[in-house]
């Protein structure tokens, strides 16, 4: 096959693909608990969460955040909170951990120790860390990983919990009725 023609088919294939992998993020908002970090859509014709419901969720977050942003898997967190109030689940009925572990654990760190460790710009998962602290989500990191990364509790935001290890945080955490993000 000439690249001529290589051309031909590659191109209208392309223009094809383009609207698979458009997305409308327009209906996407945050809040109602964080006004910054969170975005979830309303989804028409979704079942109710039944009355009463008490949602008890962590999320295992390994990998760490792209281009001095916060971290996505770390908003995760933020998301399930904005979305399950939004949907009237009452506050004190989610309880939410976040279990940090590998390259992740740098995210953790206040600014002065994420310069001492040679990171770059600002930690731009402090805010939203700091936010998810503040309305009580418990955000653990795992002392293997710390340890890894010479990482000590000076280190860490205020209000990191360190625990011997990511299964350890997971098993405690499932044994209090906690179930474990799966993505």
């Amino acid at each position: 096959m000439t690249d001529r023609l290589r051309h031909l088919v590659a191109i209208p294939l392309f223009v094809l693909a383009m609207p698979l992998a458009a997305q409308d993020m327009s209906a996407f908002k945050t809040g109602p608990v964080f006004d910054d970090f969170g975005p979830h859509a309303p989804v028409a014709g979704a079942a109710a969460v039944p009355e009463a419901t008490e949602l008890r969720h962590s999320f295992d977050v390994s990998e760490a955040a792209k281009n001095g942003k916060a971290n996505r898997y770390i908003e995760s967190a933020a998301r399930f909170i904005n979305m399950h109030a939004a949907a009237g689940v009452e506050a004190e009925d989610i309880a939410v951990a976040v279990v940090v572990h590998g390259d992740a654990s740098m995210d953790l760190l206040r600014q002065s120790a994420w310069e001492a460790k040679g990171q770059s710009g600002v930690n731009g998962s402090h805010a939203l860390v700091r936010d998810l602290l503040d309305v009580g989500v418990r955000v653990i990191l795992c002392g293997q990983s710390a340890a890894a990364h010479g990482i000590t509790p000076d280190d860490l935001i205020p209000g990191i919990e360190m625990a011997l290890s990511a299964m350890t945080a997971h098993a405690l955490l499932q044994q209090a009725g906690y179930s474990v993000n799966p993505f």
